[in-house]
């Protein structure tokens, strides 16, 4: 679904995860905004769940007060008073996990959104999510390559589902993705951008070195 020949990358900023435990001690969320901003990055993703993430609002504030790029507040949202706290915390989009929504819930959530001005990032993992995220008025879809039920992680699932998803819908995948060679396979795929999470906490890699291949 790529309207650009060049595929966007959103790191993300996050403590801990359900899956990898705490992933940096030395956790400074302002200055990895800056950095990102300053290494290319398109966007930021920030999560603010605390229970599972050490997330936090804060973290999100601070770093919208840091940097210009758009914020995506990754939580898990079900409800509108949420999406109200979000716009007024500074995030320019959302998160919504088709798996933890009802339809109705969807389609509300995706109204408030638009009411509010702010994007929504509709989580699939399946064919099915994907029809319902469509079915909603989806305008970007996010695959996720992990299992949330195993924590497993398959960048194929983005392989297979992105023929479900129409051009004119952005594509996003999310999760797993670690090198510059994992960067080139989605590409092929068409996605328009990739969420970057635990490889670029850990230093593992950088923008420019995942930049390199789109």
């Amino acid at each position: 679904t790529q309207t650009t020949e060049k595929l966007a990358v959103i790191p993300e900023i996050k403590k801990a995860s359900p899956s990898a435990g705490v992933i940096v001690d030395a956790f400074e969320p302002v200055e990895l905004a800056k950095n990102y901003e300053r290494t290319g990055a398109n966007a930021i993703s920030v999560l603010t769940d605390s229970k599972f993430f050490q997330g936090s609002l804060v973290h999100l504030r601070n770093v919208r007060d840091a940097v210009s790029l758009p914020l995506l507040r990754k939580d898990f949202i079900w409800d509108r008073a949420q999406i109200a706290e979000s716009a007024a915390n500074g995030a320019d989009a959302i998160l919504l996990i088709v798996a933890a929504l009802t339809q109705d819930q969807l389609v509300r959530l995706l109204k408030g959104a638009k009411e509010f001005r702010l994007d929504a990032l509709v989580e699939v993992h399946s064919v099915d999510e994907v029809q319902r995220a469509l079915e909603a008025g989806a305008e970007i879809v996010g695959i996720n390559n992990r299992n949330l039920a195993t924590f497993d992680v398959d960048l194929t699932v983005t392989e297979k589902l992105c023929r479900e998803v129409p051009d004119d819908v952005i594509l996003v995948s999310e999760s797993g993705i670690k090198t510059p060679q994992d960067i080139a396979r989605m590409k092929a795929c068409g996605v328009d951008a990739v969420l970057v999470g635990e490889a670029l906490m850990r230093g593992e890699v950088s923008i420019e070195q995942l930049r390199a291949v789109i």
